[in-house]
């Protein structure tokens, strides 16, 4: 019989490790992750003021996760920061100043910001809760949790769209001795969208989240680990925050599974 407690525990502490990575890689690379903040802002002299405390302040609440010191709190801090980010910085930026903000596929590091404002409110509603928090900002955020889910599917439901509207390219990502790329690239995006649709819609939880979970770590197996390994450096680090990414987002899809039930309660 599965133990419920453990299995949230697992998924808490593999986000955890998540943050703590990005925190430490942005430290080592000297910018924010483009995941958060648009790489075009890097000549502003805020971004650059903002650089090592963030990178500071990020790998730190990994560390309060992995531990479970007030991770209820925490959570809900990062839920309004992601989620200003994604509405007051990225939008803007791809609807106003971005050349290429028409292209539906660059979309995709903003719509990882908004999965990040979701996936904090999952992981707030997966921890045993605190008193109601004092700060009314933080009783806003709390009322949003169920909402969680929603938050984290714009990115599924993105990138599951980008899996037919850009296949061609996005095919040959699938390793070449894998054989049907073109069919396995559909499967994705239908599997992505699917799940989108299912999270948002709090449809058969635990049988999504576990396959979310699945899909996501063979993803890493097979995909991720092997490209970063192959050029660890190369775009900002972009394939080693790929694997860091989708092994906190399977750690997010247990949390869907058995512990963002509670976020109901």
């Amino acid at each position: 019989m599965l133990d419920e407690k453990r299995i949230i525990s697992l998924g808490q502490k593999m986000y955890a490790l998540c943050v703590i990575a990005m925190g430490i890689q942005q430290l080592a690379h000297g910018e924010i992750s483009p995941n958060f903040l648009p790489l075009a802002l890097a000549t502003n002299p805020l971004y650059k003021i903002l650089i090592y405390p963030w990178g500071i302040a990020f790998t730190l609440s990994g560390v309060a996760y992995l531990v479970n010191r007030k991770g209820f709190g925490i959570s809900l801090v990062y839920g309004w920061i992601f989620l200003f980010f994604f509405i007051f910085i990225y939008a803007p930026y791809f609807i106003f100043f971005s050349e290429v903000g028409n292209q539906f596929i660059q979309w995709a590091p903003a719509f990882q910001t908004l999965s990040f404002t979701g996936s904090s409110l999952i992981l707030a509603g997966s921890f045993k809760k605190d008193d109601p928090p004092s700060n009314s900002l933080l009783r806003v955020m709390s009322k949003l949790i169920p909402f969680g889910g929603a938050f984290f599917s714009v990115m599924l439901i993105g990138y599951g769209l980008d899996h037919f509207i850009y296949a061609a390219p996005i095919s040959t990502m699938v390793p070449r001795w894998i054989p049907g790329a073109m069919f396995w690239t559909y499967f994705a995006g239908v599997a992505l969208i699917g799940a989108g649709i299912a999270i948002t819609f709090r449809i058969k939880l635990k049988l999504v989240g576990i396959l979310l979970t699945a899909m996501l770590f063979s993803w890493l197996l097979i995909l991720h680990i092997p490209r970063a390994i192959a050029n660890p450096l190369a775009v900002h680090g972009l394939e080693l925050t790929r694997c860091f990414v989708t092994f906190g987002f399977s750690g997010i899809g247990l949390l869907i599974a058995f512990g963002w039930k509670r976020s109901g309660e």
